[in-house]
């Protein structure tokens, strides 16, 4: 009998510390683990006994790549607890706090996290190292600080806003604020444009698998904030029907819960799975890059996903140049109403995919209860399943070229902030011999 090992200690670039185990006993996977062992943060437990008005910042706190969406399932959550009904204008300027988070959160991922996976460098750094290479490094960075300062200007600041809250915003920008940032949006859109031509012509590994891709959708507009929960299988729900339809399982080799469909098993959520699902409902010039980039859609590659990403970056833009064109101060710019008793869920749309809040408040606004389910967390067990498919693929390279290839399957679903030199330390013990 022929025995593999691919041991990985630690992995960059996720959220959070982890860590893969792989036996391959003559060509079949005879054991897997993607192991999550970073200790538990408790934020759930420690909302409990909180006032409605400090879930949005605390939650926040959860990712300082993707506060807004923490604070948006939050506020629509105590929202409907507590019978608010927020202006047009108010859920206008929510939206365009939303394209802003998805600029400085895709273009993070596209240019810094997945790059270099493509091309074949340790990380952005190196690739600025190298001449022909330093431009696109460059716009990369434009990009992403183009969504920064949006995130400023509506927010107070670029990581974990203060302004939103439940009811609106503490302050709204005037319109002339908002112009000042036309300029710099006007050269993303053209530069998120470029983005999709430049990622549409990377090489994919040719790699698919039956997904269930799930996704928020909304017959007005592509899902940010609202909508119902769809699925390439027929799925077709409220958002408050979410926990009758998919279940938190706790395995023992992970610290993080996965999220199974009840009876179904894993699904795929992000920016593939909402193109996948809402291309109809992209921007103009979103729906443009994509018949025009080469790439078919619907697409169960999951190194496709740079390219869905790029064309959400188009979307956010485009949407954004349309907000601030249009933008009516909202007068107030927040709603407030007094405290009740209720419980009230609500999912918004995260860089990396559904966002799941639940609360609970006693008749003075307290916190009882409170459940949150990130996009990661949905994932997990979609990763788990296409390791078990892909791994087998790559054993036969060399131990660079199949860390290289691994690192890019796993940071497609989850980008993160926190980089290192390399994404997994790989480790293929044979039968006999071992290789580190």
């Amino acid at each position: 009998m022929t025995t593999q090992r691919i041991k990985v200690d630690y992995m960059a670039r996720v959220e959070g510390e982890g860590a893969l185990d792989i036996v391959v006993e003559d060509g079949q996977i005879t054991h897997l683990e993607l192991r999550i062992f970073e200790p538990p943060r408790f934020f759930e437990a420690f909302l409990r006994g909180r006032g409605y008005q400090d879930a949005p910042d605390i939650t926040a706190r959860i990712c300082g790549i993707c506060p807004v969406a923490y604070q948006m399932s939050s506020t629509h959550a105590m929202e409907k607890i507590l019978g608010i009904e927020i202006s047009p204008e108010i859920r206008t300027l929510r939206r365009l706090l939303y394209c802003g988070e998805w600029i400085e959160s895709h273009a993070l991922h596209v240019y810094l996290l997945a790059a270099p996976d493509f091309l074949g460098y340790e990380s952005a750094i190196a690739m600025a190292a190298t001449p022909e290479l330093r431009p696109i490094v460059e716009q990369g960075l434009r990009l992403k600080k183009i969504g920064n300062d949006l995130l400023a200007l509506l927010g107070g600041r670029e990581i974990h806003p203060v302004s939103p809250c439940v009811g609106g915003f503490y302050k709204a920008p005037r319109k002339r604020e908002l112009m000042s940032l036309k300029a710099d949006l006007e050269w993303g859109l053209q530069a998120a444009l470029d983005t999709v031509k430049w990622a549409a012509g990377l090489d994919f590994p040719q790699f698919t698998a039956d997904y269930e891709f799930v996704s928020l959708s909304h017959p007005d507009e592509y899902p940010m904030n609202e909508g119902r929960i769809i699925s390439s299988k027929g799925l077709d729900i409220p958002m408050e029907a979410y926990e009758e339809f998919f279940i938190d399982e706790h395995v023992a080799h992970s610290n993080a819960l996965h999220v199974l469909r009840k009876g179904g098993g894993s699904y795929f959520v992000g920016p593939l799975a909402r193109v996948n699902l809402n291309a109809e409902q992209l921007s103009p010039l979103a729906q443009k890059a994509l018949s025009d980039c080469g790439i078919p859609f619907p697409n169960n590659n999951p190194f496709v996903s740079i390219v869905a990403r790029s064309i959400e970056l188009v979307h956010a833009y485009e949407e954004a140049l349309d907000i601030i064109e249009h933008y009516q101060r909202p007068e107030p710019s927040r709603i407030t109403a007094p405290p009740r008793a209720g419980s009230a869920s609500h999912i918004t749309e995260a860089p990396r995919g559904m966002l799941y809040h639940r609360y609970r408040l006693d008749e003075n606004g307290i916190i009882q209860e409170a459940r949150i389910d990130a996009p990661t967390t949905q994932n997990l067990r979609r990763m788990e399943d296409d390791l078990w498919a892909f791994v087998p693929t790559v054993l036969d390279l060399s131990e660079e070229e199949a860390t290289l290839r691994c690192e890019q399957l796993v940071r497609n679903y989850d980008p993160c902030i926190s980089c290192a030199t390399h994404f997994l330390k790989l480790n293929i013990t044979h039968s006999g011999r071992a290789a580190s």
